[in-house]
């Protein structure tokens, strides 16, 4: 049971680490609109700052601070919840929350303190751009992809018995 609690603890503090050092990197580094080509055509690192959630849903909203900060923590509280309900087994699922967790807290933190978020990775084809995303990002979007397979597998497990 110790375990659980230390690989998810270890995941998410790495997480949000990694995340605000990244974020606080191009703040100092970059002025807003910046952006540096890494991978001609295909990746860059591009500074904006988005007040919504994912594709600046709800940018312009009056209510959109409290809303987001709201829906992050009990996000986070959940997430807490349902760690507590797993098995020592499912590592995979313990992971996978941990990294949705710390993805979440980061952007938290980022609303908190800033009043939006810092984004910075901007991959794109040509002119072609995905919207701009961060470490915070990409934690819930693979933790999230993680967390399907494990579903997937546990629901195997289950129907073999």
């Amino acid at each position: 049971m110790k375990t659980r609690y230390t690989l998810f603890a270890l995941i998410s503090i790495v997480g949000i680490i990694i995340d605000q050092i990244t974020k606080f990197a191009i703040d100092r580094s970059m002025r807003l609109f910046d952006s540096i080509p890494i991978i001609e055509n295909y990746f860059n690192l591009t500074y904006v700052r988005n007040k919504g959630a994912a594709f600046s849903f709800l940018s312009n909203a009056s209510w959109r601070l409290p809303f987001f900060i709201t829906v992050s923590t009990v996000a986070a509280l959940v997430i807490l919840i349902a760690l507590c309900r797993l098995r020592d087994d499912q590592r995979l699922a313990h992971t996978s929350l941990a990294m949705i967790f710390s993805g979440a807290v980061g952007n938290l933190i980022d609303r908190v303190r800033l009043g939006e978020v810092i984004d910075f990775l901007d991959a794109h084809w040509y002119r072609y751009h995905w919207p701009a995303f961060n470490v915070a990002d990409s934690l819930i979007c693979v933790g999230v992809f993680l967390l399907a397979i494990d579903m997937i597998f546990e629901e195997k497990r289950l129907k073999r018995g």
